[in-house]
């Protein structure tokens, strides 16, 4: 019984992530698809997860941990470079 509600939940998680990979497609600014671009990443991490908890293989959770600390970096520098264009100066190196 279990197997079969993190089977289902899963194929709602992909079936979200589809929908929101045509909002990435179409949004009509750089802001709605940084948020469409963390959603999903949010939805493969939570799939990469209860795909782990379902198998009870701890890769999966190292995977998504790692997944998601990248997944978080790239969209901070998408970020920053999407606000460096918009006010015509070059993004600030770190500190």
């Amino acid at each position: 019984m279990m197997a079969v509600a993190f089977d289902w939940t899963i194929r709602i998680f992909a079936a979200c992530a589809m929908a929101m990979t045509l909002r990435l497609a179409i949004g009509p600014t750089t802001v709605d698809r940084l948020t469409t671009l963390a959603a999903v990443s949010a939805i493969v991490l939570a799939i990469l997860a209860i795909s782990g908890a379902m198998g009870a293989r701890a890769a999966f959770l190292d995977v998504a941990l790692v997944y998601d600390i990248f997944g978080f970096l790239g969209i901070l520098a998408i970020a920053t470079y999407t606000r460096a264009s918009r006010s015509g100066s070059p993004p600030e190196a770190p500190r």
